[in-house]
């Protein structure tokens, strides 16, 4: 046994700290020339919450899948330019918060991967939501206009405008086509433009430069291996810090600064979307939605490979929706790596998403507390939870939340952990409460008057049925399909409810005398006034904020995404709403729900 080393334990009590932030401590003993250093985060006890939510404040708005937003203009696909449309439509109606799906980037090489879940970078925006022709380039860019006009273009236009379900590959080519001629006409640019992009670039740092440099590695090696991700890369290349990347940036520096350029007009059209919610008043504005994870090969899981699980994927175990669990087949944190990372990833993503907006809706917000670790290549009943710093994650939301002035909303649906929703209340965070999950312990729908205050409420979300679907037993239908249930049994049960709680939710409009007299309690398909007298029961509510989904609006049977079903089982994240938005306003059914709504929470 050799002679082991002496050691010694000592308790530094620290005065208070009272300046929120990040600081560093630094340590040095008495007469040593070395210090040490760690990081010391001063947080908020809450988070931040707009005047017009407190003291019994209450407002509404919209919330959009963006991709399926059609107009007159549009290339196939909602774009910013739509989403600042949706902003004054709402704001003309007397709603003050305009909700979307996550706007992460994904991979502009691969547009068939369209799962806005599954992004490659989530501080990072999807540039084929730009609008190419807000582009400012594109007013002085000859090529670029006499490109768009040609008849061949056009007829292609023409075509993803057309389609039934967003075209993403179609949309892409198109969108690419020209944004490439913009960035040759944008080199030539020496005025205030290049500048602007030159210092934005700086201000972005090394965040920036990594996803760029992604974004062309990713293009660079696909079109010469048929690659995906960086794991499939040459070995050099896997470090984001090694020569041979820094190499490749240096040989190809006009590829990298084509994404960072894209990412500038994504920055710039998005910040017009949040100016236009200001001018018009609205107190939350933007409401963005951070996702749970990254995918395994995009550029966060490239830059943060140290912090991330390697053989494992956070999910969920099996629900009543979800009777096989789920593999979201995203990598998680590993908990003390993120630590001793200072927890710079979370803050990174927090403060992007939080940038332009009022209000950020966090994924699985239980994800703070535990995360359900599902062993890569098993089925998810196999997993087990892991758990993280929480009051450290949770504190550092609070404080991105007060520095960016940002509601947050904590999307706590699934299996939530004991005292884990009272101690978001403390911290300010909103529940989430959509109308199929607000029942009393009898199976009825519970009373507005029974939802609480700090709380977001919704007929439905992406991942539930609409309310036309929910009547129909539409997912019930999908599911018995694809063969989702585990047992007929099951099956058998769920059918059966469906046809309880028909009855239930006219039962609870005729409990607020909100049912409609005309009425069949044996209806196969719920009414428009059915519908409309439901958005004001859930408006009647104390919750502070209320939304509203289009597809409620305007009768749509599919619901968005059909959790645990593959793109090639379901045609998720591809559906478009059915009417323009130039055509929505002049709607009986939009005029009938937002004013049921507005008059229950006036502005």
């Amino acid at each position: 046994m050799g002679q082991q080393e002496a050691r010694s334990r000592y308790v530094l009590e620290l005065p208070a700290v009272e300046t929120l932030g990040y600081h560093s401590l630094q340590l040095q003993k008495k007469g040593a020339k070395a210090s040490l250093s760690m990081p010391l985060i001063v947080v908020p006890q809450r988070c931040h919450q707009p005047e017009a939510i407190q003291h019994g404040g209450r407002i509404w708005g919209l919330t959009v899948q963006l991709y399926g937003v059609r107009s007159q203009r549009n290339w196939g696909i909602g774009d910013f330019s739509d989403l600042a449309q949706l902003v004054e439509l709402t704001g003309q109606a007397g709603g003050q918060i305009v909700g979307v799906n996550p706007l992460h980037a994904l991979f502009p090489d691969n547009p068939a991967h369209i799962s806005p879940y599954s992004p490659s970078q989530r501080g990072f925006v999807n540039v084929l939501y730009l609008d190419v022709e807000a582009v400012p380039e594109f007013a002085n860019c000859a090529p670029a206009q006499r490109r768009l006009a040609s008849a061949d273009f056009q007829a292609r236009l023409k075509a993803v405008r057309a389609a039934e379900r967003v075209d993403y590959v179609g949309v892409a080519q198109l969108k690419f086509e020209i944004l490439e001629l913009l960035f040759a006409h944008f080199l030539d640019e020496t005025g205030k433009r290049a500048a602007a992009f030159a210092a934005w670039r700086t201000t972005q740092g090394a965040e920036l430069e990594n996803h760029a440099r992604f974004a062309a590695l990713q293009a660079h090696f696909r079109v010469t291996n048929d690659s995906w991700g960086w794991p499939a890369w040459p070995e050099a290349y896997r470090d984001p810090h090694s020569s041979a990347v820094t190499d490749f940036a240096a040989e190809h520096a006009e590829a990298v600064a084509y994404h960072a350029w894209l990412q500038w007009l994504a920055d710039e059209q998005l910040s017009a979307v949040a100016a236009r919610a200001e001018k018009n008043g609205m107190a939350a504005g933007l409401y963005q939605d951070l996702a749970v994870g990254t995918n395994p090969g995009g550029a966060e899981a490239w830059a943060w490979q140290d912090v991330l699980a390697d053989g494992a994927h956070a999910g969920a175990p099996p629900d009543e929706i979800n009777l096989m669990g789920q593999d979201w087949g995203l990598p998680p944190f590993v908990p003390h790596r993120l630590r001793d990372a200072a927890y710079a990833p979370l803050i990174d993503i927090l403060r992007a998403n939080m940038k332009h907006a009022g209000a950020l809706r966090i994924d699985h917000v239980m994800g703070l507390m535990r995360v359900f670790w599902v062993p890569a290549g098993s089925a998810a009943t196999e997993g087990a939870y892991v758990h993280y710093p929480f009051e450290d994650m949770l504190g550092i939301v609070a404080l991105e939340s007060q520095r960016n002035r940002c509601l947050v909303i904590g999307e706590d649906l699934g299996t939530v952990p004991d005292g884990f929703r009272p101690r978001l209340a403390e911290c300010g965070v909103l529940s989430y409460h959509p109308l199929m999950f607000e029942r009393s312990q009898d199976g009825n729908f519970r009373l507005p008057a029974e939802i609480p205050p700090q709380a977001l409420v919704a007929a439905g979300t992406h991942d539930l049925p609409t309310l036309c679907g929910y009547w129909k037993g539409e997912d019930i239908e999908i599911r018995t399909a694809l063969k989702l249930f585990p047992c007929e049994e099951v099956r058998q049960r769920l059918i059966t409810e469906r046809g309880w709680d028909r009855g239930r939710m006219l039962w609870a409009l005729e409990r607020e005398n909100l049912l409609p007299s005309d009425v069949s309690k044996e209806a196969a398909e719920i009414s428009p006034a059915t519908v409309a007298a439901l958005h004001a029961y859930l408006a009647r509510s104390p919750a502070q904020i209320m939304v509203i989904q289009p597809e409620d609006i305007f009768g749509v049977i599919e619901q968005p995404n059909l959790p645990g079903t593959l793109e090639h089982q379901h045609p998720n994240w591809q559906r478009r709403l059915p009417l323009s938005i130039e055509q929505w306003a002049s709607q009986a059914s939009f005029a009938a729900i937002t004013t049921a709504v507005q008059a229950e929470r006036p502005k």
